[in-house]
């Protein structure tokens, strides 16, 4: 076990910030902090950083505790990346490493991966806001670790940044590194994390696998001349789970054993050919609003 929370607690005066959270994070795992702003997400990387004071609740690094020194372990980067404006990128990530006490640290390979050893030389003023973060992540793997840390690291970042960004992040998951990232970006988690839990008001209302989650659920959708019998046909196979009409095509959420090949064989059985079928796999948003539904009911 890499970390694991057990009823970890944040209060601010009246303001439950996080409310008793459980989580665990094994080796490998890209795991996400998801939900909204202010659900707890930083509050909660503040304290298993050793940032924050917790209210109640423990955790734990490496099954070890809480001892500050584990910390050494993890590369972290909480909210906005903060280095001195005047100084270049190599200057900054050389007091980076003597703050961290970092024993020979790589600063040209930390560089290379982020994609900014051209611009090493050139101040930190001048770069862009893509830029900075990813100076930051260069910084957090000065130390090699193998557990890093980022707190919604393509906050207001336009496309080209958020997919650099990305990229990135899928590289450190290449080499097997161990990653909690918190974001409210649905589809950056979709495209990056293993696993995730739903924060809502500093609780945690889901946690799972992200590919067992969107595979759930598929939707099929089916147009033909007849899509009445086509209806009846689908609605007694128990591998269709709803059915409903939209936009002129038979929209099915079903079972994921069930394929279009499938479909398409049980159609021309009965005698009904299809001119319209096609997959849609579900997607991280419509299952997070579902959870965020089962949470109100």
């Amino acid at each position: 076990m890499i970390l694991e929370t057990q009823g970890l607690t944040k209060r601010f005066g009246r303001i439950t910030a996080v409310d008793s959270l459980d989580l665990e994070v094994r080796q490998g795992q890209v795991y996400g902090l998801l939900g909204p702003n202010g659900s707890g997400k930083t509050t909660t990387l503040g304290m298993i950083l050793g940032v924050t004071n917790k209210t109640g609740g423990s955790y734990s690094w490496f099954e070890k505790g809480e001892d500050y020194r584990l910390r050494k372990q993890v590369g972290a980067i909480l909210e906005h990346p903060i280095f001195y404006p005047y100084l270049s990128a190599m200057q900054n990530l050389r007091i980076t490493a003597l703050i961290k006490e970092i024993e020979k640290p790589d600063y040209a390979h930390a560089l290379k991966m982020v994609g900014l050893y051209e611009r090493r030389n050139d101040r930190f003023s001048t770069y862009s806001l893509g830029m900075k973060q990813r100076l930051a992540i260069a910084s957090s793997m000065l130390s090699d670790p193998g557990v890093l840390i980022f707190d919604e690291p393509t906050n207001g970042l336009d496309p080209q940044g958020i997919a650099e960004i990305r990229n990135i992040i899928l590289e450190i998951r290449g080499m097997g590194k161990t990653i909690l990232l918190a974001s409210h970006l649905l589809d950056e988690v979709q495209k990056v994390c293993t696993h995730f839990a739903v924060l809502r008001n500093g609780k945690r209302i889901f946690a799972g696998e992200v590919d067992a989650v969107l595979n759930k659920k598929n939707r099929i959708e089916i147009g033909c001349a007849d899509l009445e019998k086509a209806k009846h046909i689908l609605s007694n196979d128990q591998r269709v789970l709803h059915i409903e009409h939209a936009n002129g095509y038979l929209v099915t959420e079903v079972d994921p054993l069930l394929t279009t090949q499938e479909i398409n064989r049980i159609m021309m059985d009965q005698g009904v050919i299809l001119s319209h079928l096609v997959f849609k796999r579900s997607n991280l948003e419509e299952q997070f609003l579902a959870i965020l539904k089962e949470s109100d009911d």
